[in-house]
């Protein structure tokens, strides 16, 4: 019995070791990729250190689930056995840099003028990507016997894309209302308009505008919040990450309807939709993880 624990214990070992070395092998396969992992990964250790010496624990997090996320597409090569292409890796791997090191870490979603807009029409382009690839994938497959329409393709892809989009507007609207954060940038408004402001409790809109300052009241004490008019809070960010998600899927989904339209003739489509290993490809990596 005990012999067996320990064989079994052995050959998981083995196991990982090869399946790390397999991630390894995907790391080097490509050049550029490659090259722009380990650049990334460099910048990510030099902005790691600089906020440990300032004592910035969550600029710290923000690092290391940085450097945990550039291994997310080799880990998905190796499990799904597939192929991502250079130019998604890339663009993915400069996504996650962008988002969590230069947005969080050094502030740009601040800092930087639609610095939060380019991520999320990125997000909506890559999403869809996804999307498109996920079925693209299942539609290619020989163990499956359905064949699905570009437009169907197309549209799934789009409606992958706005899905995530609109999860991820829930998370920021839940860690706003949990934690008092401001995921949901607020937008200063110089007028506004509300029902809530008719007097005889209809349904008329009232509107105020030219507003300066808004005065808030808290615990007795009245406090102007100085921002140049009326603090709205994250409605209109919302929606506008929700359009630019929009603009970026609907862009790869026409993308993708003439890839498959053209069967697979598109250049610039083929830089962003994963292959399916061949069977020889697929029995090497097998091999490979299990080390024999």
């Amino acid at each position: 019995m005990n012999n067996r624990k320990q064989d079994r214990k052995q050959h998981q070992k083995r196991e990982k070791l090869a399946f790390k070395e397999a991630m390894h092998r995907e790391l080097r396969e490509h050049r550029s990729s490659f090259i722009v992992f380990y650049l990334l990964r460099v910048l990510v250790i030099v902005a790691l250190v600089r906020q440990a010496m300032l004592r910035n624990y969550e600029g710290m997090f923000f690092c290391v689930l940085t450097i945990l996320l550039f291994y997310i597409p080799s880990w998905l090569q190796v499990k799904l056995r597939i192929e991502l292409p250079p130019a998604l890796e890339i663009t993915i791997l400069c996504f996650i840099f962008a988002a969590e090191v230069l947005g969080e870490v050094n502030a740009f979603y601040v800092k930087v003028p639609n610095w939060d807009t380019m991520l999320h029409t990125l997000n909506g382009f890559l999403a869809a990507a996804v999307g498109f690839s996920l079925v693209v994938l299942l539609n290619d497959s020989e163990k499956l016997t359905f064949d699905l329409s570009p437009f169907f393709l197309a549209l799934v892809a789009f409606c992958f894309s706005m899905t995530i989009g609109v999860l991820w507007e829930f998370f920021e609207c839940a860690m706003d209302q949990l934690f008092l954060l401001d995921m949901q940038k607020d937008t200063v408004l110089s007028s506004i308009s509300s029902v809530m402001l008719d007097p005889t409790g209809g349904n008329t809109p009232v509107a105020i505008k030219g507003i300066t300052d808004v005065i808030v009241v808290a615990n007795g004490e009245q406090i102007p919040l100085g921002v140049g008019g009326y603090l709205d809070v994250g409605i209109l960010d919302t929606m506008k990450d929700l359009v630019v998600n929009f603009v970026g899927a609907v862009v790869f989904s026409f993308i993708g309807y003439f890839y498959v339209k053209g069967r697979g003739k598109g250049r610039f489509a083929r830089r962003f939709i994963p292959r399916v290993l061949s069977g020889a490809e697929e029995e090497k990596q097998e091999s490979e993880q299990t080390g024999e």
